[in-house]
């Protein structure tokens, strides 16, 4: 939420029944946020840890499918069949480039504000600061190797060994 605007700001935290105290702007440093983030269970935002675990928890039961960005970034057009024989939708020979045009990060970045919430309202830069660099594992370059080593240790400490590595790599589990 680095980007966010004093609109997205308002919309969580001035709606009536409000949870939780407010949202505020992140960290300047991303760092520190992450550092912070690490060690309060996802805040300001909902715990991490029990969101990703109880997805795990019920990754077998036949109306679940686990999906991950880095399956998606390596092989698109596999994970594409999976998840239309998932939902029993057949991928119309004559439509499949198509889809896959309008999957591609690419198309999203050109037409952001029509692939972002509210074309993008909630952002300083609109939609394109919202659709950014489409890339993984940009925090290998930004985290110190400590603080990466504790995200990996805990991960595996709440997770467990199988859901930690799902975690970090997708299904091609290393």
């Amino acid at each position: 939420h680095s980007t966010a605007n004093q609109a997205w700001y308002d919309a969580l935290n001035k709606t009536p029944g409000l949870v939780g105290p407010e949202i505020g702007p992140p960290h300047e440093d991303p760092v520190e946020y992450f550092r912070h983030w690490l060690k309060n269970d996802g805040a300001p935002f909902w715990p991490f840890w029990e969101n990703v675990r109880s997805w795990w928890e019920i990754r077998d039961l036949p109306n679940v499918l686990m999906v991950h960005f880095a399956d998606l970034k390596r092989d698109f057009e596999g994970e594409l069949e999976r998840i239309a024989a998932f939902l029993e939708i057949p991928i119309p020979e004559d439509g499949r480039a198509r889809i896959i045009e309008h999957c591609s990060f690419d198309y999203m970045k050109r037409n952001a504000a029509a692939s972002v919430p509210l074309g993008g309202a909630f952002w300083d830069g609109g939609a394109q600061s919202f659709i950014h660099k489409g890339t993984n594992g940009r925090w290998k370059d930004r985290l110190p190797s400590d603080l990466s080593d504790a995200y990996e240790q805990r991960a595996e400490e709440e997770l467990g060994k199988d859901a930690a590595a799902w975690l970090k790599v997708g299904r091609q589990v290393r």
